[in-house]
């Protein structure tokens, strides 16, 4: 299992995760209309030539599915019982067709669960960046994530 138990995070602690991805424009444009966003910005190039991007930008929502999925082998890949919610979404530069991303995530706050004794819930923060070191979008996600099974506890 490539993610993490509960008890194996810490506050403060810090990923740099080794997937990195060019965003293409059929990542855009399917994103958008799977999702049925039919605004200009995304899908319509002739609009946006006369925009201040000067171009499409990428669909947000693919900007933070594809900044937490990447966070995912790292941190909660088989330990997730249940993604608890995000706060504090921001994108304050726009994605670009062609942009490469990579992300970092971070540990944020750490409490036992008081209902389910067998796990634990973890708040991360997520920033993804360009491949010119500029913040493209963060995130807070909350998690519930499963203890290490007793039978696994040393002692």
């Amino acid at each position: 299992m490539a993610g993490r138990f509960y008890e194996e995070f810490a506050v403060g602690q810090r990923f740099e995760h080794a997937i990195r991805r060019t965003v293409t424009e059929a990542d855009n444009v399917i994103f958008s209309t799977m999702t049925h966003n039919p605004a200009a910005l995304h899908l319509d190039a002739e609009a946006m030539k006369d925009s201040e991007f000067g171009e499409r930008i990428v669909n947000s929502g693919f900007t933070l599915g594809l900044m937490v999925g990447i966070s995912v082998g790292d941190t909660t890949l088989g330990t997730a019982i249940a993604n608890l919610g995000w706060d504090e979404v921001r994108f304050p530069r726009p994605v670009f067709h062609g942009d490469t991303l990579r992300i970092e995530t971070e540990v944020l706050a750490l409490r036992e669960s008081r209902s389910r004794p067998q796990a634990g819930i973890v708040t991360f923060a997520h920033r993804a960046f360009n491949q010119r070191d500029e913040l493209v979008a963060s995130c807070q996600r909350t998690g519930l994530l499963r203890r290490r099974p007793v039978s696994e506890q040393g002692g």
